[in-house]
């Protein structure tokens, strides 16, 4: 299996910028798609983007022009680079991985817009 391990989360005011980034460990080899999702109190999680190991990219609407995920395939690692960020931003983001065999989310980390 694969384990992730997020981190870069934290509190910023409307505007401000954050990076997420999630180091994969484990059966990395098997790893097709990584990607970043989030979940609002009270809100199902939500697809925020994703990146498969060519470096195709997909976004929500929401976040299009705003956030940019990236990936770093010899580190094994996924970073969300976020800008512009509002209030309805606010949510606990989570890393997944995806590929032969693989379906793993890290535990999340807590990203919090507010003035």
């Amino acid at each position: 299996q694969v384990q992730l391990v997020e981190s870069g989360g934290g509190l910023v005011q409307p505007g401000e910028s954050l990076r997420l980034s999630c180091a994969a460990s484990g059966s990395i080899r098997s790893i097709y798609t990584m990607g970043w999702y989030r979940q609002a109190p009270g809100k199902q999680r939500e697809l925020v983007a994703i990146i498969t190991r060519g470096g195709t990219t997909n976004y929500a609407d929401s976040v299009k022009g705003r956030f940019t995920i990236s990936r770093n395939n010899a580190k094994n690692t996924v970073f969300l680079q976020m800008t512009s960020l509002k209030p309805e931003d606010t949510a606990v983001y989570y890393c997944k991985a995806d590929g032969i065999g693989i379906d793993s989310w890290g535990q999340g980390t807590q990203v919090t817009v507010s003035s």
